[in-house]
């Protein structure tokens, strides 16, 4: 059958998108609903707040460091194949981590998920670009953007809904359902291959992964071992012995992994910086605030959940809104700095936090992130692949997916580890006068505050000094928070300014504006004005 012939679409389109975004919406949601579910986990699970965040950790780190691993094999062995694959191994390791006893367990499966993602992320487009072609392929697109990010909007909501009714447990038996109702529909998905494939950089994938995991293990036992500790020193060498050798590993490759000269576009760098901008003032506070509203200011999960709804929900809306601003005329450059100020101003905003704060006084600042994060999300993929020559736009785009995960998983670790230190810096200040009798210690009162369990050290005091234990524990807590918002709020700010200055219109040597080209031969309008 010739090209001029070939249907845009394949028979039963709807079911056959319906089946392939359900599989896609486990990516999201499994990342936005861990947050909420970690202080019930901590308590359940008798878990301190290092091994608590590698439920987070473990999930961002495995899936960016296999994200062009399962992209090659992907081409290699049969799309549909590994994105097949990842979904029921996304099902399996869900419902081992529903049924853990122990916090390693879950968080090796935390680990297995995030392979699984990788697996799920880079097949599943291509999955989608092969199956749907034309205007169909765009609108398909469209309907996998608007699953991502009702992934993350709805994540955290039915997370704090579950836990409060069923359980943290049930977070991930629903992940289970729902692998096993989209792999119902894969016997609509169609087979295919790249005939030209490279071969799996499993040099490159192997030094990128330890040395990205021991980079993230240092950040994270920082607060614990101490930062110049031996073994934290010892951590950081091995990153950057390991990403040296990853870094030879490509140069020395002839179709390497990550193509390293895509550093030397200043416009490239510019995106990245972006991703990671973004890691810090939403990935990072979407991580922290669960277990600040549940432990600092006494609300349940379902609350916490809830309350996390201002945060996300507008990354539903917003997204639309940037594709018609940009088709409006507005460039990408201005739109993209604007919303990365905004998300500063959210960020610097919600500084205003304090134990027993109303939902209402919160809305403000979280939806003021929010809506800055939709803006960039509705932008931040056609801009990472409008900044590169055409015939680099799949690398760039596997390359920016990478960066942007390992980017969350760093975000994260170290905004929890900023808070653990601050925390127990402020703890062992006035920890004395009411540890007497205790054996309560500084860094297990801080672990604990961290995880959102302020009422565990309170209980061990006496009742007469338990009230006012509880007031110290969560005025320490607002303390150390107050102080890592301010951070990220600075980081946006200077990356928004940078990414000013480097995002410029990129245009040929005729003048004209380029655009990302899109499978169909057509232009995107996300990278008409970058």
């Amino acid at each position: 059958m010739t090209a001029a012939t070939t249907p845009e679409a394949p028979p039963r389109a709807g079911l056959t998108i319906f089946a392939l975004c359900l599989a896609v919406f486990i990516v999201p949601i499994g990342l936005s609903s861990a947050p909420v579910a970690l202080p019930a986990i901590g308590r359940d699970l008798d878990a301190g707040v290092v091994p608590l965040q590698w439920v987070v950790n473990a999930y961002n780190v495995t899936a960016a460091s296999f994200m062009m691993a399962a992209g090659s094999i992907a081409d290699r062995i049969g799309r549909k194949k590994v994105f097949s694959f990842g979904v029921g191994l996304y099902g399996v390791s869900s419902l081992i981590g529903a049924l853990a006893s122990d916090i390693v367990v879950l968080d090796v499966a935390r680990a297995i998920s995030g392979l699984a993602a990788a697996a799920i992320m880079t097949a599943g487009v291509s999955v989608i670009a092969n199956m749907f072609q034309g205007a169909a392929r765009t609108k398909a697109f469209a309907y996998v953007g608007v699953t991502i990010g009702a992934g993350l909007a709805l994540g955290p909501t039915t997370s704090g809904l579950l836990v409060s009714s069923l359980g943290w447990r049930s977070v991930f038996y629903v992940q289970v359902v729902i692998a096993v109702v989209s792999l119902a529909g894969f016997k609509l998905v169609t087979e295919s291959k790249d005939p030209d494939a490279n071969a799996v950089d499993w040099p490159g994938t192997i030094t990128f992964t330890l040395g990205l995991f021991l980079f993230t293990l240092g950040v994270i036992e920082g607060p614990q071992w101490g930062w110049g500790s031996a073994a934290v020193l010892g951590l950081f060498l091995g990153c950057i012995v390991f990403l040296g050798a990853f870094v030879a590993v490509e140069r020395r490759q002839q179709k390497p992994m990550f193509d390293l000269s895509l550093f030397t576009e200043p416009r490239f760098l510019a995106v990245n910086l972006l991703a990671t901008a973004v890691s810090f003032g939403f990935v990072g506070l979407m991580v922290l605030l669960p277990s600040y509203l549940v432990g600092a200011n006494g609300l349940t999960d379902s609350q916490a959940g809830l309350t996390l709804l201002l945060l996300t929900a507008p990354v539903l809306v917003f997204p639309l809104v940037a594709g018609r601003l940009v088709q409006s005329g507005t460039s990408m450059r201005s739109i993209l700095s604007v919303s990365l100020l905004l998300v500063a101003a959210g960020c610097a905003w919600l500084t205003i936090v304090h134990p027993g704060i109303s939902t209402l006084a919160l809305a403000g600042p979280l939806l003021v992130v929010g809506v800055g994060i939709g803006l960039i999300y509705g932008l931040m993929d056609g801009a990472a692949v409008s900044t590169v020559p055409p015939t680099k736009v799949g690398m760039a785009s596997g390359m920016f997916n990478t960066i942007r995960l390992a980017s969350e998983a760093v975000a994260v670790a170290g905004m929890v580890a900023s808070l653990v230190s601050l925390v127990q810096g402020r703890i062992s200040d006035g920890l004395g006068r009411y540890s007497q009798g205790t054996g309560l210690d500084t860094r297990g009162v801080a672990d604990n505050v961290t995880s959102g369990n302020v009422d565990g050290p309170a209980r061990q005091v006496s009742n007469g000094l338990r009230g006012e234990f509880t007031d110290f524990l969560r005025e320490s807590y607002t303390q150390g928070f107050q102080v890592v918002l301010w951070c990220a709020a600075g980081i946006c700010v200077v990356s928004a300014l940078v990414l000013y200055r480097i995002l410029t219109d990129r245009t040929d040597d005729s003048g004209e504006d380029l655009g990302v080209q899109l499978g169909d031969g057509s232009s995107s309008a996300a990278g008409a004005k970058v």
